[in-house]
């Protein structure tokens, strides 16, 4: 019998593993020693490169103590072919972001989170411009303070 591909859900549960294990603070190779796998093996479920088995995805839900639902979070967007890339799930899996965003809560300045947020909002548009093809323009920076 040949193997199965991957598919967008096998990456949905892989992206969706890594955001709680990183929440959690755990490691890959922490997570790997608690559910019996190599740490290299957490990468390739994580990547959606190797599909991860009913018994392991008990074992991982255990482990974070989330329920087997908390995988399948942002599935109805990959069913009906829409992108993921505007679920909350799929934002925080983006490099970075989850600790961005748990840096960014622990501000309690209102007005200090706004001037980082438009500060951020400048620099997405410059670098949206520069890749539109109009390299002159200069994002304008504001003080955060």
């Amino acid at each position: 019998m040949g193997e199965r591909r991957r598919d967008a859900v096998d990456m949905l549960v892989g992206r969706n593993i890594r955001v709680l294990r990183q929440d959690r603070g755990m490691s890959q190779t922490e997570l790997a020693r608690n559910i019996d796998v190599t740490f290299q093996q957490v990468q390739k479920y994580e990547n959606g490169t190797n599909r991860v088995g009913s018994g392991r995805l008990f074992k991982i839900a255990s482990v974070l103590k989330v329920p087997i639902t908390a995988f399948f979070e942002g599935a109805k967007q990959v069913a009906s072919d829409n992108t993921c890339s505007g679920s909350p799930v799929a934002l925080l899996a983006e490099p970075y972001a989850l600790r961005l965003v748990q840096a960014f809560c622990s501000i309690d300045n209102m007005e200090l989170r706004r001037s980082i947020t438009e500060f951020a909002e400048q620099i997405a548009r410059g670098n949206a411009q520069r890749h539109a093809g109009d390299k002159d323009i200069e994002p304008k920076h504001t003080a955060l303070l």
